[in-house]
């Protein structure tokens, strides 16, 4: 096993992770897309987003909400997440740039740590720091696939 620690922004009452890139990222448990709430073209300029589809649904916020799917290259702390799909959605007021979704740590082991301001990530031994995480659309039905497997 693998493990890292990830600083969280002291100043935040929620589980805030600064990246490397000076992005602030909530760590959402209950969230099952990674969503981009800052402008878009800060995700096209500053992070090469690429425009993958257009006006995909949403649900989760009170309701369904409807973002642009991009692909962009993510790290956090020695995680690495290539072409990551994520939705971007400019309309959530947030004070952060981007919502982590619990799908994103999937297999893996990882503990907030509120009192001392960390997020622990444990990588099993079968498991591989690069993560790919890709949103689809079957029949409808909206589904997010992670996998890291080591081979």
């Amino acid at each position: 096993m693998r493990q890292m620690t990830v600083d969280l922004d002291e100043k935040q009452q929620r589980p805030v992770v600064i990246l490397d890139n000076g992005l602030a990222a909530l760590l959402d448990t209950g969230a099952y897309f990674p969503v981009w709430t800052d402008e878009e073209d800060i995700l096209t300029s500053s992070l090469n987003g690429k425009l993958i589809r257009e006006h995909m649904p949403i649900t989760g916020f009170g309701g369904t909400a409807y973002g642009n799917v991009y692909q962009a290259t993510f790290r956090i702390g020695e995680l690495i997440f290539p072409e990551m799909h994520i939705i971007a959605n400019s309309d959530l007021d947030t004070s952060y740039n981007l919502i982590l979704s619990a799908t994103m740590f999937q297999q893996l082991i990882y503990e907030i740590d509120d009192a001392h301001h960390r997020l622990n990530i444990t990588i099993p031994d079968d498991q591989s720091n690069v993560r790919n995480l890709k949103i689809e659309d079957r029949n409808g039905k909206i589904h997010v696939l992670c996998h890291s497997r080591k081979e």
